[in-house]
């Protein structure tokens, strides 16, 4: 059974722009599917190396992208909150780190209060090969959506999850977790970004690593992974 084809967007003038929020996990207890593997073993210092590394790729692309005013990185992790500082991004603490939804709305707050007039963009931070051709892309079907008032989403590479949500600051309700793309379609968001793969591409386990090494990912990623006994790629 096909999918139904995504709407296009609303004609018309998009001046908006976006304020990208990044929520990340510490790297002691994030992306603990990488190291579930049973026929790979991976040291759990080489799990957290590897978060942190998603996390700064996806960081330093977002930044990079035209169209973001600012990157909000959403963490509790001291350590990481100065490598991301030092990418130039902004960082606000987790005020609700045992629920994500709850996390983002309380950033998109703050997104609204700090940077009027922009849009609120949720991005997970395990996209280690984003592009910012590609999420600039993105961008811009959100905003054009956004400025008739509708939020959009972007279903992960498996097709069950969400990778990025975004709305009008007053309409900001994502409801990322196990199969959110259905969520947010039953909630009325509009997906985009079906011709962006690196968009899409979140890694969870050591399948997805290995997907997205060859696909390309950035620098952080490339090094950790090359720190591994047994690199994949």
């Amino acid at each position: 059974m096909s999918s139904p084809m995504p709407s296009p967007p609303p004609t018309g003038p998009a001046r908006a722009r976006c304020v990208v929020v990044v929520p990340v996990k510490p790297p002691a207890i994030g992306k603990s599917r990488l190291a579930a593997d049973p026929f790979q073993h991976l040291p759990d210092e080489q799990r957290r190396e590897l978060a942190e590394a998603f996390a700064l790729d996806t960081v330093q692309a977002a930044a990079a992208t035209p169209g973001v005013d600012a990157v909000l990185v959403v963490t509790d992790d001291f350590r990481l909150a100065s490598a991301m500082r030092a990418l130039g991004c902004e960082v606000m603490p987790d005020g609700a780190s045992e629920d994500l939804n709850a996390t983002l709305v309380q950033a998109a707050a703050e997104v609204s209060r700090r940077w009027p007039d922009t849009v609120p963009v949720a991005l997970c931070a395990d996209l280690p090969g984003l592009r910012p051709i590609e999420l600039a892309s993105v961008l811009a079907e959100v905003v054009a959506h956004a400025a008739a008032g509708s939020a959009t989403f972007v279903r992960d590479r498996a097709g069950v999850g969400t990778t990025l949500y975004a709305a009008p600051a007053a309409g900001f309700e994502p409801g990322f977790g196990f199969g959110s793309a259905a969520r947010h379609v039953a909630a009325g968001a509009v997906e985009v970004g079906v011709d962006a793969p690196s968009v899409r591409a979140d890694v969870d386990d050591l399948a997805d690593l290995g997907a997205a090494l060859v696909a390309g990912v950035g620098m952080h990623t490339s090094r950790a992974n090359g720190r591994r006994a047994t690199p994949l790629g």
